[in-house]
């Protein structure tokens, strides 16, 4: 079996809406970053716990010693990471012992992996973490990632997760309904979706035709906010035409923008943004690693700074002109908090530095009124409505 499905089940919420583009995508090399590495040690890292959690044993604290120590495990492993995962693990442990107390045949599969042909032509993946019982089945899917949260409702990959996991276990188990489950640690924390089965069954078969579609490179493309990660971005002639489309805002008044216009930029502005930034990086990279040449530009060395090649050195010599030590060696400084997490934990560095951490309040930023957060409130103008009465005596 391959790596990867083409209808990537991780992938569902692109090639669901923009049928074409799995084929396309095809064409292009898979990139590789720090982040997912990162993402693939903390799964490692996370099933290694949980499988010495369930079945305690020399042979599996020697592997989540081995993964500690292995080339990976030195450069991703921390208290920090350690201590993200265990929420996950912490969240599949009591899920999987609340079914035992439900059912005491319930069994927990990790990684296991999962076939949903039956709905998407060549769809398969691997379910994190599966709990099944009579009557209930769960999904649980860890996502290391902080920048992009990812919620479960309608949330196609653990739907699709779900199928695959149901079509298997339901010849063993009475399943009436089914749980998914996000646990994202460090964007979010968890958020659930439950389903009977006749719906997640009902959504499988309205899928159907949109994969066959899809499998066969069909349909029309559709550009969106799920073309964030798609590997065909940078040369997607329908995503250019989209983003050219939506800045070519119609302006009543010639000379000035009124506030309603204004309001329309600024919600196509991070988009925009964000499509010319990665076009851009993708631009010089391709330059960079294979030597590609772009009409009418160039690569050029960029800013460079000056390094010393001896720092010790250097400072012997000042010290020899005369210089006190104070003046050519910086104070020492404490680590930043996501460097001090690392090292200690965060839940540990809380409780250590309690009494010296404050978090004093944000400086305004404008967003969607879709934001989550709450409204800003100036302090200027909460000081401004309080009247001669409520003033403090002097």
């Amino acid at each position: 079996m391959a790596a990867h499905a083409l209808l990537a089940p991780s992938a569902a919420h692109r090639w669901l809406a923009c049928t074409p583009s799995a084929k396309l995508e095809a064409k292009f090399p898979d990139s590789k970053s720090e982040y997912a590495d990162e993402g693939t040690f903390a799964h490692k890292w996370g099933e290694l716990q949980l499988l010495n959690f369930f079945e305690p044993s020399a042979e599996h604290e020697q592997e989540l010693a081995t993964a500690k120590q292995s080339d990976k495990g030195k450069k991703y492993w921390s208290h920090g990471l350690e201590e993200y995962v265990d929420e996950y693990v912490s969240t599949v442990t009591n899920k999987f012992l609340e079914a035992q107390r439900r059912d005491s045949a319930a069994t927990l599969l990790l990684e296991q992996e999962l076939d949903m042909s039956q709905w998407v032509p060549g769809g398969f993946g691997h379910g994190d973490a599966v709990i099944v019982s009579d009557g209930l089945m769960e999904i649980i899917d860890l996502k290391y990632g902080q920048n992009v949260r990812v919620v479960a409702g309608n949330n196609p990959q653990l739907r699709l997760y779900a199928l695959g996991a149901w079509q298997e276990l339901s010849l063993v188990y009475d399943i009436d309904r089914v749980a998914m489950t996000i646990v994202q640690p460090r964007n979010g924390g968890v958020s659930s979706e439950e389903l009977s089965i006749e719906e997640l069954l009902g959504w499988g078969d309205a899928i159907k035709p949109i994969a066959a579609q899809a499998m066969r490179g069909d349909g029309a493309f559709v550009p969106g906010k799920h073309c964030t990660f798609c590997k065909a971005k940078e040369r997607c002639k329908a995503l250019a035409d989209y983003e050219l489309e939506i800045a070519k805002t119609q302006f009543e008044d010639v000379t000035l923008l009124s506030d309603k216009e204004i309001s329309v930029m600024l919600n196509q502005a991070d988009e925009i943004i964000s499509y010319l930034n990665n076009l851009k990086k993708y631009a010089a990279r391709e330059a960079i690693d294979n030597g590609k040449e772009w009409p009418g530009w160039k690569l050029v060395a960029g800013k460079s700074n000056r390094k010393l090649t001896d720092p010790a050195k250097a400072a012997e010599i000042l010290l020899k002109a005369g210089y006190a030590e104070s003046d050519i060696y910086k104070p020492r400084e404490v680590l930043g908090f996501t460097e001090m997490e690392k090292l200690v934990g965060r839940k540990k560095l809380a409780t250590l530095w309690n009494a010296v951490i404050i978090k004093p309040p944000g400086n305004p930023t404008l967003v969607p009124e879709s934001d989550e957060r709450p409204t800003w409130s100036n302090p200027k103008e909460d000081f401004d409505e309080v009247t001669d009465e409520e003033a403090i005596p002097f």
